[in-house]
């Protein structure tokens, strides 16, 4: 059985964090199946669903306090979908693959099989419970290295989401559009699903009443919801194409 695929050691090096207690990120790198094929074997491995657990609650307030203090103007109505893109799976997923986290997870041997180590889910469930690690190895400077590890990728997917435009709030502006006619009923069909479960493509019909005014696709439902909302304004010339 395969235990890390790299050293640890190598991951300290790409993260610039090393870690005291060994065991806490031995832990964060254990998915579940690994840790259930060990009990088999009379082997008590932890894995790391309890570090994911605290890790997406220091994601989000690391996250949080960023976004307050660099977006002074902006309302709670737009931190909090800027903050819901940089802290979602596919996001989480990216900062994984780019300090090559998949290399050195720890799986059982049907997600080795079936290319766990690329499926977003087990990649950003993984990141976080690597965030947790360092929060709790580092002790009293414990956000302030998961700051200064983290950041660097939120910055990154903050421009990266703004040169896209994904920030605005479709749907909420053509909701308020609609809202000026009375008996107008608005609503989101999903009307396609593609790709495997782990990298499904969502495709979106914005209706209004029994017609299409909007077409979108996208990593998430809401995504495409999104882009439909886009399409939909660029109908009634609310935006610029």
């Amino acid at each position: 059985m395969k235990t890390f695929t790299k050293p640890i050691n190598e991951l300290e090096k790409i993260i610039g964090y090393t870690f005291k207690d060994k065991s806490l990120i031995k832990t964060a790198l254990t998915h579940s199946t690994y840790s259930n094929e060990m009990k088999v074997k009379q082997k008590d491995i932890e894995c790391n669903e309890r570090l994911e657990f605290l890790g997406d609650s220091v994601l989000s307030i690391v996250t949080s306090e960023y976004l307050f203090s660099q977006y002074k103007t902006l309302p709670e109505g737009k931190l909090t979908p800027m903050r819901a893109d940089v802290v979602c799976e596919r996001a989480l997923a990216v900062f994984a693959d780019d300090i090559s986290l998949g290399d050195f997870l720890r799986l059982g041997v049907g997600e080795e099989k079936t290319n766990g180590r690329e499926k977003k889910s087990i990649l950003s469930d993984a990141f976080e419970a690597v965030l947790a690690a360092i929060y709790l190895d580092a002790g009293d400077n414990g956000k302030e290295e998961v700051r200064r590890f983290l950041l660097p990728h939120i910055i990154k997917a903050i421009a990266q989401t703004e040169k896209q435009g994904q920030f605005e709030d479709n749907k909420t502006l053509l909701q308020q559009l609609i809202q000026q006619s009375s008996n107008e009923h608005l609503e989101y069909v999903i009307i396609g699903e593609s790709g495997p479960d782990h990298d499904k493509i969502f495709e979106v019909n914005a209706m209004l009443n029994s017609n299409i005014i909007g077409y979108g696709k996208g990593k998430t439902k809401r995504e495409a919801e999104q882009n439909s909302a886009k399409e939909a304004l660029h109908l009634f010339g609310e935006l610029e194409v």
